[in-house]
C-alpha cells in the first residue's frame, strides 16, 4: 500500500471517527493502548473502532563507536471489536525518517515505511473487578523498507493491571517475540495516577533481552489528556539507563474512539 493512500485513508477514518465520537455513548469507551511501553487491557466493543496515532515518535541513540542515529516516525493502530472479550488490531508505520552520523563522516539519511502487523487481543474473565489480564498475539502482515523492517516476527504479550484505588493503577507487561533467527523478551512495570477528570500521568521502566545482543533498559513516563470522552492526547518520554540502550525515546499522540 502506498504511503499517501494509506495516510489519506487514515485521515478519512479520523474525521469520521471524530464526528461519531461526539454522539456515542460514553459508557462503552475502552481504555486506549497508547502511550507507554506496555499494553492496555481495554477491549473495543464489537462494531466499534479506535484509531491511535503517533504524531510523531522520536528516538535518539549513540553507540559505543560514536555513531549517532536519530529516527522520526509515525505509528498507526486501528482496533475493532470482534466479540465481548476479543478485538482485532491492524498497525503499521507508514512514515519513517532516519539520520545517522559517524565521527568525521557526513550524515546518511533514509526514508521509507515500516512493517505492518495484525494482532488479536483477548481479555481474560476474572472474578475480581480490581484486576484485569489481557493477551495480545501478533504477526507481521507485510514488511516495510529494509532500513525500517524487523523482518518476519511473531509475538505473544500479556498485561496484568491492578487497581489499588480508583485513581492509582499498576501494570506489569511481558512480551516475547521471535523471527528472522532472533528471540527477544521485554518486560515493563508501570504505575498510573489519575490527576483529575481529564489528566492522568504514569511512570514506567522497560527491560529488553535479545539473544546475542546486549540487554537494554529504559525508564520514564508520560501524561494523557482527555479532550473529550472519545478523544485523548498524550505525550511520553523514556531515557536509556546504560550505554547499550537508546539515549532517548519520546512521542506525542492522538487516540479517537468511534462507533
Amino acid at each position: 500500500m502506498r504511503t499517501p493512500l494509506f495516510v489519506a485513508s487514515l485521515l478519512g477514518l479520523l474525521l469520521s471517527g471524530t464526528a461519531a465520537a461526539q454522539q456515542a455513548d460514553d459508557e462503552d469507551v475502552p481504555a486506549f493502548d497508547r502511550p507507554g511501553l506496555g499494553l492496555g487491557t481495554g477491549i473495543v466493543p464489537r462494531g466499534a473502532m479506535a484509531l491511535e496515532l503517533g504524531l510523531p515518535s522520536y528516538t535518539r541513540d549513540t553507540d559505543r563507536d560514536g555513531v549517532r542515529s536519530e529516527q522520526f516516525g509515525s505509528d498507526v493502530t486501528l482496533r475493532t471489536g470482534l466479540a465481548p472479550r476479543l478485538e482485532l488490531q491492524l498497525s503499521g508505520s507508514p512514515w519513517q525518517r532516519e539520520r545517522m552520523r559517524a565521527p568525521a563522516e557526513p550524515s546518511l539519511r533514509e526514508r521509507g515505511t515500516g512493517d505492518t502487523q495484525i494482532a488479536l487481543k483477548w481479555l481474560a474473565p476474572l472474578r475480581t473487578e480490581n484486576d484485569r489480564f489481557a493477551v495480545l498475539a501478533s504477526a507481521t502482515l507485510a514488511r516495510g523498507d529494509a532500513a525500517f523492517s524487523e523482518g518476519r516476527q511473531y509475538a505473544l504479550a500479556g498485561s496484568w493491571e491492578h487497581d489499588f484505588t480508583e485513581d492509582l493503577t499498576s501494570d506489569l507487561y511481558v512480551s516475547h517475540s521471535r523471527g528472522d533467527g532472533q528471540r527477544s523478551t521485554v518486560w515493563s512495570p508501570s504505575l498510573s495516577l489519575a490527576l483529575g477528570p481529564r489528566w492522568s500521568a504514569f511512570i514506567e521502566a522497560g527491560f529488553t533481552h535479545t539473544r546475542g545482543e546486549p540487554n537494554e533498559s529504559v525508564a520514564g513516563g508520560g501524561v494523557t489528556f482527555l479532550w473529550s470522552e472519545r478523544i485523548q492526547l498524550d505525550a511520553s518520554l523514556d531515557a536509556g539507563l546504560d550505554a547499550d540502550s537508546p539515549d532517548l525515546q519520546a512521542g506525542v499522540g492522538l487516540a479517537v474512539y468511534f462507533d
